[in-house]
């Protein structure tokens, strides 16, 4: 040690060594590269090898590789054959940069830095020989016993070393040290040190997977370290790129690699630590700056060079610690900040912007890939930094002008053109292939006149190419407005348009000759029909090339051309592992048979029953159609409308039936799978259990290495047992169970001990003897089941404790629930829960609560005894005394018999407890697999017990670690901070994360940092808080997204070691699974490394393969048997999680989706970290680590043998909110640059497992809902061509029948409705088909069936109709307005009822409207034709409407109906004197302001919450969604009405439809403005003078409006039906026009002609009450009271129909109602509860009841009397329409 440090300069390191001389063989060699242009030196400086220090340190390393280095000495830096000659280059010392570097005075040396040199050991040794009490190494692995090739103290030097040189934080540089000791220690305990030091190496700086070396290349970073002698590095670098076409940058490239490795081989260990320490060093305060990591490679290559610069190592005086926060993170931590964020008045409030317009991670990190984008970065001074030596670029980093440097390097912008770009195969293989099935059958559509002609045909169906074609050149002109034209990548794009133009030219060309000429009497003769034929084969030539050939692989190949210029693009984004032979054969197979399918089945079932309809239709012109205006022009073309959108309806099926061919073949792969790995329920039953004993031994213990000292039964014995006795600990077994399961000592006959195997195993097999071993149904038997199960599958070899990798359970809180408290547990919610969580657990867990009710007494008896009280033993009382124990299961409420009941209840509900607990039984199986492999352990301590556990400790804590990132720790109120002291009292090993703000002085932004406790920090009894181990301070607020991610990453400095495990908050572990742990790790196949070094030869097996970046498992809902919603929420995470993982994972489709997944945390880290943080586009940060993992080359594996429990919503309103973050979170996807990389990147089959497991699943949904709106439009038109004329009647044997003159055939269209209704159909109902499967396999035929049969009955598919349409709702709402808002509906259970009104206010917008309106066509479509198959549409239809009420608990109990009632009506009319938060009003505007956007500047008012973080949408998206879609909707509508009427009635020709439309749709928008002007007088002069003194002014000025607004509706609706002389159906079919037309209307005054809104309510009560002044309006008194004005008129519509809707909703329900005991019977459907354990019903106060009596005798009769008026107001008209007749002569013009 001490020879080592005379060689060094008082600093402990190398001082510079004398310039190498020029013979040496090494430096000899100049580096021309002949064949390019300018020759340029390659000096080696670039690759870190620091070769002084190995020249230096010979004496003590034998170099590893055998041959001694002297041999071979490598050049010395600074001393490179060039530099000695142009010393000039390096320029003057920089003297001036001291100053503005570190203003503050130099800072004195501290003692223990360079006291002796040694004396800083103490400051982190004692912080490990505290922790690990006693003094034993705190990393055994790298023990000075072993041969390691730096001890402890020298790596710990290296880090002060580092740390005095760039200034980190002292905390940081501790943190970073624990955190390399700890992974060094976990590698070397599986591997030689020498080795592990090697591979860490690889990993993060050199190896051949190393993020850093890829970079490196694809920045072309060889070149720019290559220029040694010339001033200006940047054209030189331009010019070699483009210089010498394609091989030299090969050779060049392959060279520098090569280079690379000899430099990585030759360097010292010494220096390898080194680079390893200052790389985490950087990573570790880099706070955002992690999430963007070719910046910080960039970062650690300046520092890197400015190290080994004369400069660096000459420095005697540290610099200030800090200084690489200030200098160098926070400019950067800034610019990303204020992208999102701008200051006002001192508060930190989200700029309004969206995604294209905030340049985000991405951006930034893109920057650094292309070495133009890195000769962007200037200094404040206008000098480039790469102008600027390498060596001497770190100490300018402060000087950087960031905002000049970064821009956008792609636009997410909203708009539906990223599902063309990323998708477009997808689009191109079905619209073409539809154009060539349906082409080719529909000649008459196209065919001559003069007969028959082949060419035409040849011909018209070839033009599938030129749609094809079209495609892509619509795809390719909108990928140009998503790239930044300034990049080298628009060339291609150019080059691609122009290629297109000349197909479009080839496959629609020959098509206007053969038309011409074939229409001409003669023919086209043969030369058009060979043109026919060629046009055809290039069309399929096209079709298939655009179909299978990605889209970035087109012209300039960005994915595996080797020009250096795409070399970025491949390395980041293009990187795909390659699958095996096997998987890739299987992935091909899987399309292949799918698309195979589809293709027939679309050809025979969708193509050739839609080929009569055309033959049909295609010519037919009604006749004797006449209307006032267009005359015949319109209605004589009707066939042919409704024919277009009869082919419409036929495209959508096509996409449909290939997402179901998908789900049929994917189950069907996925069960094969299941076979393989013989996870299935068809393996004998009975072998599972009788060899599990076996199997544990086998699998789970790591036998390889154990001596055969002890029989396998006692090993398993122990095993097993400790499984047992943890599920009686957790009351999931009762003592007698218990007995039965265990393994038992007994005495043999001969005095020996033997182990009798328990009864279970040999009730297996033996078929005599039955016993139930487990509570029937429970979950100890699902545990157990699934434990034996998952060992029939192969697992991986386990290694021993001592030899696995260290892992670290990584799980974000925000304010989720520690432990439930005991108020919360037994006092209910409120008025609308009617039962306690407590009452609703035991019914849940009926079992377990016995269990624990039993414990609890037994330790209550314990107690009693033990205070010297007498137990009484008479019979009697007992059970009286018992009472409270079943109740609330204490009796005494000591805290301890209190504290338990709080558990028993945390551990059954959503809490981080629950998690908390489950995750610590990592550390319990360690000691237990510990303390069975290793009985000489045992043995050593003797009965020393203590010791043992000790022991066990140490390893435990040694191999896992468990970090919590509470980041609201330092701001918990009183009751979260005890639930949290709890947590760490309880499991002191449990870390937790937080940060903590540090007002300053001077008031300032307050400091923030990163802190970390455990519960051995030391308790401060004063603040009640504890001291933190470190403290590191950030940059600034690190909560900049979504939160959960930025969460993850300020505590990801705390994760040890080399596996990651994220978990939630709301899941659950088990001992038996933790068990498996070392199987689990050895997936990443970093088991078994091979002795040689990576850097031997590049391209070794060893290292070759791509890396596994993650590891999937498995996840079981533990909420499966609360009730429907529960089971149907569990059911897709089976489907999902379980069932679609096995078969992508197996052909290379799965990406993460969060938890419980492993990662690699080296890879994942080096790489950007865990998750992605832009806010609002990483809404689902976890999938984009997968995307990031999968596309920078790391494999992504699923494990079928392992699984964690997880909790999902279980409340109807949850659920949603869940399911429309997912489709929120999809559309955000959508729009990421992750998208566009592999949807145009990937070969065909991967894209389309991507595609199918992705965004397909998102995109069915929103084509099944088109198709359901488009066939009821199909179904309209159907309908007036059926009631209007006389269709021809066959008799059965099909022939026609006589006399039907003029009969028009429709009979093949009829046929044709049925087909499409059975696709539909079956579309909706596949949806079943891998749940029951996946249920069949895993739990047998009768489970199976019973579930699906229960969820019938409890109408899932209902649910299933309703979630399609939120997530197509969500979707597209993200898609056109982003801002992902809504109303939230809160946690809890799913026993609380919900009101009618909110309920409405949340599904109005998303289903209720839709589900009206279609029902309104639905009717129209009944009266006019019926066929019984309509029943199917009735149903789903009704299900968009009443959905949220059916699922909502307790809605058909009649009082609460009623007095919902009362609120809705209340709800309906708040809001208008007072500002009300509840209220329609409040919904109105919410609704509004997407389109409408808030009002920029501030004006103050209390009401305003700071919602300013929802952008205003875009014009384009807002036109296309807003404006368009609604007119032409309404267009459609007019046309079908307007048909009705062009048949004369009663002998003469009806008056005009248009003027009776326009009259009776504008008639009540006129009214209103009458009305409302009116009012807006009265209240203008009267409201200021009466306001005083009559409150509620407001409100009746509101009432009467409102009511003279909805009898306008009604009048207008009566007096259409008037005008239609009582013809139900016309008026039916006349009021959806209406309904159209004037939903047109208000969406276009909203759209085009509203200014933003104010973020309060003010001008809304200013305009009822009168009241203008005082309000806070400014200068905007004056142009409000108009823009107030439309927006009246459009609300006074809106209010009155939302009244009417609601009024229909209501009168629905209402039959159910009166059902007697139906409310018994919903709980039941809803809950599955028996009626006798049913939830009781609430209990109210005598006050509330008489509340509640009043309400009732009030509102029953409001109620009925509103249902009569309804009913007269239909009934009257339809009974007594022959003797209402009015003489008008207005009338009957109208």
């Amino acid at each position: 040690m001490a020879a080592r440090h005379q060689s060094r300069s008082h600093e402990g390191y190398p001082s510079p060594s004398p310039p190498a001389d020029m013979n040496d063989p090494f430096n000899g060699r100049q580096y021309y590269d002949n064949d390019m242009e300018v020759s340029e030196t390659y000096h080696r400086d670039a690759y870190g090898s620091e070769g002084s220090a190995a020249g230096l340190n010979d004496y003590d390393h034998p170099d590893p590789y055998g041959q001694s280095s002297s041999s071979f000495p490598p050049p010395a830096i600074g001393a490179s054959t060039d530099i000695p000659h142009n010393h000039s280059f390096l320029g003057p010392p920089d003297t001036d940069s001291d100053h503005d570097v570190y203003p503050q005075p130099h800072f004195v040396p501290s003692a223990e830095s360079l006291n002796g040199g040694r004396s800083s050991a103490p400051t982190l040794g004692d912080f490990g020989a505290t922790q690990y009490g006693g003094g034993r190494e705190p990393y055994p692995a790298w023990g000075a016993e072993r041969a390691i090739p730096l001890s402890k103290e020298e790596i710990e030097d290296i880090f002060l070393d580092l740390q005095q040189k760039f200034g980190f934080q002292r905390d940081s540089m501790r943190n970073m040290f624990d955190f390399t000791m700890q992974l060094l220690d976990s590698r070397a305990s599986r591997m030689s040190p020498n080795q592990a030091l090697l591979t860490l190496h690889a990993d993060y700086i050199g190896g051949q997977h190393a993020n850093y070396r890829k970079w490196y290349f694809a920045a072309q970073l060889d070149l720019d370290d290559a220029v040694g002698h010339t001033q200006n590095p940047g054209l030189q670098r331009l010019r070699s790129k483009r210089g010498g076409g394609r091989n030299t940058s090969e050779k060049s490239l392959g060279s520098a690699l090569e280079r690379w490795r000899q430099a990585m081989n030759s360097m010292s260990q010494y220096d390898r630590m080194r680079q390893i320490a200052l790389y985490l060093l950087c990573w570790g305060e880099a706070a955002q700056v992690r999430f963007v990591p070719e910046c910080l490679c960039f970062i650690f290559k300046c520092a890197d060079d400015y190290y080994r610069s004369p400069e660096c190592q000459n420095r005697v005086d540290p610099v200030p610690e800090g200084l690489y926060l200030r200098a160098v993170i926070k400019p950067l931590y800034r610019f990303i900040r204020d992208q999102g964020y701008e200051a006002v008045d001192g508060k930190f409030v989200r700029r309004e912007r969206d995604h294209d317009r905030i340049i985000g991670y991405d951006d930034v990190n893109q920057l650094f890939w292309y070495p133009e984008g890195i000769a962007r970065i200037v200094l404040t001074d206008k000098t480039r930094l790469v102008d600027i030596p390498p060596a001497q670029r770190f100490m300018r980093f402060d000087r950087i002008d960031w905002n000049r440097a970064f821009f956008k390097t792609y636009y997410e912008k909203r708009s539906f053109g990223h599902l063309l770009v990323n998708f477009n195969r997808i689009w191109v293989i079905h619209i073409s292939l539809f154009w060539f099935y349906t082409a080719h059958n529909s000649p008459t559509v196209y065919q001559p006149k003069r007969g028959h002609s082949a060419a035409m045909t040849w011909t018209a169906t070839a033009l599938g190419g030129a749609v094809a074609t079209i495609i892509m050149i619509l795809a390719t002109l909108a990928e140009f407005t998503y790239i930044p034209t300034t990049w080298n990548n628009t060339s291609h794009l150019t080059r691609r348009l122009l290629f297109l133009f000349v197909t479009l030219g080839l496959t629609a060309g020959p098509t206007f000759y053969i038309a011409i000429v074939e229409n001409q009497p003669g023919g086209g003769g043969s030369l058009a029909l060979i043109l026919g034929i060629v046009q055809f084969f290039i069309a399929v030539a096209a079709t298939l090339l655009f179909g299978i050939m990605p889209s970035g692989r087109m012209f300039g190949d960005r994915v595996a051309s080797k020009s250096r210029k795409y070399l970025a693009s491949q390395t980041f984004t293009a990187s795909y592992p390659a699958l095996h032979a096997q998987a890739r054969f299987a992935s091909l197979l899987l399309w292949f048979l799918v698309f195979g399918c589809k293709f027939t089945e679309s050809y025979f079932f969708l193509t050739l029953s839609f080929r009569d309809p055309i033959r049909a239709m295609a010519g037919m012109k009604i006749q004797n159609c006449h209307e006032k205006l267009f005359g015949s022009g319109l209605c004589s073309n009707q066939a042919i409308f409704t024919l277009t959108i009869m082919y419409i309806m036929d495209l959508v099926l096509f996409f449909l039936d290939t997402f179901l061919w998908y789900i049929i073949w994917n189950t069907v792969y996925s069960i094969a799978r299941s076979f393989m790995l013989g996870l299935s329920i068809w393996t004998p039953w009975r072998d599972i259990f009788a060899r599990l004993p076996k199997r544990i031994y086998s699998k789970i213990l790591a036998t390889s290495d154990l001596e055969v000292r002890y029989k396998p039964k006692v090993l398993v014995s122990q095993i097993w047992n400790a499984i047992i006795i943890s599920m009686y600990r957790e009351h999931l077994l009762s003592i007698d169970h218990v007995q039965k399961l265990l393994y038992h000592q007994i005495d043999t006959p001969d005095g020996r001990r033997s182990l009798r195997a328990p009864p279970f195993f040999v009730a297996q097999t033996d078929k005599g003897s039955k016993g139930t071993f487990f509570p029937p149904g429970s979950e100890a038997e699902r545990r157990i089941s699934f434990f034996a199960q998952s060992l029939t599958t192969s697992l991986p070899e386990a290694l021993p404790v001592d030899a696995m990798p260290t892992f670290t359970v990584l799980t974000p809180h925000y304010n989720e629930k520690i432990l439930l408290s005991l108020r919360e547990i037994i006092k209910e919610n409120d008025l609308n829960t009617r039962v306690t969580l407590l009452e609703y657990l035991k019914q849940l867990h009926p079992i377990e609560w016995e269990n624990f009710v039993k414990d609890t007494k037994i330790l209550a008896q314990e107690s009693e005894v033990f205070d010297g009280a007498f137990p009484g033993d008479e019979k009697g009382s007992s059970k009286l005394d018992d009472l409270p124990f079943y109740c609330i299961g204490f009796k005494s409420a000591a805290p301890e018999f209190t504290l338990r009941t709080r558990i028993w209840a945390s551990l059954r509900f959503q809490t981080l407890y629950r998690t908390v607990s489950g995750m610590m039984n990592y550390a319990k199986a360690i000691k237990l697999l510990y303390r069975v492999e290793n009985p000489e352990v045992v043995q050593m301590f003797g009965g020393n017990t203590d010791k043992l556990e000790r022991e066990l400790e140490r390893m435990a804590r040694r191999k896992f670690k468990f970090v919590t990132c509470m980041q609201r720790y330092s701001k918990f109120n009183k009751e979260e901070h005890e639930n949290a002291e709890f947590l760490l009292r309880a499991y002191p090993e449990l870390q937790i994360a937080y940060l903590e703000e540090e007002p300053r002085k001077d008031g300032g932004e307050p400091r923030l940092y990163s802190a970390l406790i455990d519960g051995h920090s030391e308790f401060n009894p004063q603040t009640g808080r504890r001291k933190p181990k470190f403290r590191i301070e950030l940059p600034g607020n690190p909560i900049l997204g979504d939160g959960k991610s930025d969460n993850q990453n300020h505590a990801i400095i705390f994760y040890r070691g080399e596996y990651l495990q994220l978990i939630d908050a709301n899941q659950d572990n088990y001992l038996e699974e933790c068990l498996k742990i070392r199987n689990i790790l050895a997936e990443f196949e970093e088991y078994s490394v091979s002795s040689q070094s990576p850097y031997a030869q590049w391209g070794q097996k060893e290292f070759k393969a791509s890396p596994v970046a993650i590891v999937g498992a498995r996840e079981y809902i533990f909420s499966e048997n609360i009730g429907i919603l529960g089971d149907i929420a569990a059911g897709k995470e089976q489907t999902f999680g379980t069932l679609t993982a096995r078969s992508l994972a197996w052909i290379g489709g799965k990406l993460h989706y969060g938890h419980p997944d492993f990662l690699n945390a080296t890879f994942m880290n080096t790489r950007g970290g865990v998750s992605k943080a832009q806010k609002g586009l990483h809404l689902n940060e976890d999938i984009y680590a997968g995307m990031t993992a999968f596309g920078r080359g790391g494999r992504i594996k699923h494990t079928e043998y392992y699984q964690c429990g997880k909790g999902r919503d279980l409340g109807f309103g949850t659920i949603l909110n869940f399911t429309t973050k997912i489709g929120t979170g999809m559309g955000e996807q959508m729009l990421s640059r992750e998208y566009y990389y592999l949807g145009t990147q990937l070969p065909i089959d991967r894209f389309l497992t991507f595609y199918y497991g992705h965004p397909g699943f998102h995109i069915n949904n929103m084509l099944i809902i088109l198709s359901v709106q488009i066939f009821i439009v199909t179904m309209v038109f159907l309908g007036t061509l059926n009631s209007q004329l006389t269709i021809c009647r066959y008799s059965s044997t099909g022939q026609p029948l006589n006399g039907q003159g003029g009969c028009y055939n429709l009979h093949p269209v009829f046929n044709w409705i049925h087909h499409c209704i059975i696709s539909i159909f079956l579309v909706f109902m596949i949806a079943f088909l891998p749940l029951f499967l996946q249920e069949l396999i895993e739990r047998g035929t009768a489970r199976a069936f019973i579930r699906l049969s229960k969820q019938f009955m409890s109408f899932s598919p209902v649910f299933e109709v309703f979630s399609t349409q939120i997530y197509t709702h969500s979707i597209l709402n993200n898609l056109t307005f982003g801002g992902a808002r809504y109303i939230a509906t809160g946690r809890g259970f799913a026993t609380s009822r919900i009101s009618f009104s909110i309920l409405f206010s949340r599904f109005a917008g998303p289903s209720i409207y839709l589900g009206m309106r279609t029902l309104l066509m639905l009717l129209y479509v009944t009266l006019s034709f019926w066929t019984p198959y309509l029943i199917y549409f009735w149903v789903s239809i009704l299900a968009l409407c009443v959905a949220p009420f059916l699922f909502n608990p307790h809605q058909f109990s009649f009082a609460d109906f009623i007095v919902d009632y009362r609120e809705f009506l209340r709800w309906m009319s708040r809001g208008n004197s007072r500002s009300h938060n509840n209220s329609w009003i409040g919904y109105c505007r919410l609704s509004r302001t997407m389109i409408t956007g808030y009002k920029k500047k501030k004006l103050g008012r209390p009401s305003e919450k700071l919602s300013g973080d929802v952008p205003r949408a875009g014009w384009r998206a807002v036109i296309i969604s807003e404006v368009i879609f609604p007119v032409v909707f309404a267009v459609l509508l007019t046309i079908a009405y307007m048909f009705v009427k062009s048949f004369p009635a009663a002998g003469q020709t009806p008056p005009s439809p248009l003027i009776r439309l326009a009259v009776v749709s504008l008639g009540p928008i006129v009214w209103n403005a009458a009305v409302l002007l009116v009012l807006f007088l009265v209240s203008l002069f009267l409201g200021p003078m009466l306001d005083s003194c009559c409150v509620r002014f407001g409100s009746i000025m509101a009432s009467i409006a409102h009511i003279l607004g909805t009898i306008g509706m009604i009048g207008f609706f009566e007096f259409f039906w008037f005008l239609e002389l009582w013809d139900t159906s016309h008026a039916v079919l006349g009021l959806i026009a209406i309904v159209a037309i004037q939903r047109a209307i208000h969406k276009v005054l909203i759209a085009v002609f509203l200014s933003r809104e104010f973020k309060h309510d003010e001008t809304n009560r200013a305009w009822w009450t009168g009241k203008w002044y005082g309000r806070g309006l400014g200068a905007h008194v004056l142009s409000q009271p108009a823009r107030e004005f439309i927006v009246k008129i459009i609300e006074l519509s809106l209010w009155s129909s939302d009244f009417l809707i609601a009024h229909f909703l209501l009168f629905m329900l209402t039959p159910t109602v009166l059902v007697p005991y139906i409310d018994r019977m919903h709980s039941f459907l809803l809950f599955w509860l028996r009626p006798s354990k049913q939830i009781h019903a609430p209990i109210f106060n005598i006050k509330v009841r008489k509340q509640r009596r009043a309400i009732i005798i009030k509102y029953v009769p409001v109620f009925f009397t509103v249902i009569g008026i309804f009913i007269a107001l239909i009934a009257v008209p339809v009974i007594l329409k022959d003797t209402i007749r009015l003489h008008c002569s207005l009338c009957n013009q109208l």
